[in-house]
């Protein structure tokens, strides 16, 4: 009932930028939480930066200062602008979105992943 849609992963040198957005789509009358998480090879998935309703931030530590998070609630989109980037940075981002449906059920949704490969 809610599909989202990534773009922007690539391959760039370290110290290069990066744009990933993510639109949702679908039976959705509210959004309350839009984030992006990312998950390196043999590791865990973890947070990068989410964004709520209030427009109220949160950064992993390792990306303070260099990646910037921001969304559209017109169009339910999420952008994350990633600066500086290192190869740690390396890894599947993935998009994930929660809100409400259109009969006010709670969900939680997640992108099918975007790579992003930074070269040292």
């Amino acid at each position: 009932q809610v599909q989202l849609v990534e773009s922007g992963g690539d391959l760039v040198q370290a110290g290069g930028s990066l744009r990933l957005s993510c639109a949702a789509s679908g039976s959705i009358v509210s959004i309350n939480h839009m984030g992006w998480y990312r998950q390196a090879p043999g590791k865990q998935r973890e947070l990068v930066a989410t964004i709520r309703s209030t427009d109220s931030t949160q950064y992993a530590d390792s990306v303070k200062g260099r990646f910037t998070i921001s969304r559209d609630n017109a169009k339910n989109t999420v952008t994350l602008q990633m600066n500086s980037l290192k190869a740690a940075d390396t890894g599947v981002y993935y998009c994930n979105v929660e809100g409400y449906l259109t009969d006010w059920r709670l969900f939680t949704s997640w992108g099918q992943g975007t790579q992003v490969t930074v070269s040292s």
